[in-house]
């Protein structure tokens, strides 16, 4: 806690004296105050085709490759970018699995409709 006090006390002077330094040439301070000043992140702006199936994630992918060949958006922005898009894809095909699987859980409790279940059917007929 000291050290930090201490620090925090003499901020406004280290950080001049990191200016003057980075001013002067010295590659370190340089790479320090940019970082400080540069966003490590930036928002990217593209044509992303809207995703609403596991089908459409070609599509999309195809646009997040067609911005990272033209410039837009950088590898590391483009492999985020696509983690985003698989995660959309796997929450829309989970979603999609719950719903088959409540239909067909509905099916199951159905009250009989005085039709015997297909499967008691299964058995050779005979023509007449």
């Amino acid at each position: 806690m000291a050290a930090q006090q201490l620090l925090a006390d003499e901020a406004e002077a280290l950080t001049r004296k990191a200016v003057e330094a980075a001013l002067a040439g010295d590659p370190t301070a340089m790479r320090l105050c940019l970082e400080r000043i540069l966003p490590r992140d930036r928002a990217v702006r593209f044509a992303l085709p809207p995703i609403r199936s596991a089908g459409d994630i070609a599509e999309a992918m195809g646009a997040v490759t067609a911005a990272l060949a033209d410039g837009l958006i950088t590898p590391a922005e483009g492999q985020a970018i696509a983690r985003i898009v698989t995660t959309f894809v796997e929450t829309i095909e989970v979603s999609d699995f719950d719903q088959r699987l409540r239909m067909l859980e509905a099916d199951q409790t159905e009250p009989p409709s005085g039709q015997p279940p297909a499967w008691l059917n299964w058995g050779p007929t005979t023509s007449g």
